[in-house]
């Protein structure tokens, strides 16, 4: 089992940047794939970023490319969401999210077994 916990949630100005940190209890990020996930107000949840456990590959969705780096950090087992340029339609609940069980990642949160309990992020105009 590994449990996640997410940190660095806050209110922004639009352009503003924020880094969420995930750690964890449990196995060691090295060997999970660790995803970030949101949710905003009325909408379903959403696949954000994510590192994979095979080889430190990354994921984005369209929506957030460019502007948000995710990173592992194995040394302090910690996973990392860089977030700049940071716009309203970001605001949600960002949730981390660990897999050690598949091969691939899976970008459907359905999938997905052990989770954060989410941190805010609101950004303003």
């Amino acid at each position: 089992q590994v449990q996640p916990v997410e940190s660095g949630g806050g209110k922004v100005q639009a352009g503003d940047s924020l880094r969420l940190s995930c750690t964890a209890s449990g196995h060691r990020f090295r060997d999970c794939h660790v995803a970030w996930f949101r949710q905003a107000p009325g909408k379903e949840r959403e696949f954000v970023a994510a590192t994979s456990r095979n080889n430190d590959d990354t994921y984005y969705a369209d929506s957030v490319k460019g502007r948000f780096t995710v990173s592992k950090d194995t040394y302090n087992n910690a996973v990392y969401l860089q977030m700049n340029s940071l716009e309203p339609e970001d605001t949600a609940i960002y949730y981390c999210a660990a897999d050690y069980k598949n091969l691939y990642i899976d970008l459907d949160y359905h999938n997905w077994e052990n989770w954060g309990q989410g941190t805010q992020v609101v950004v303003s105009s």
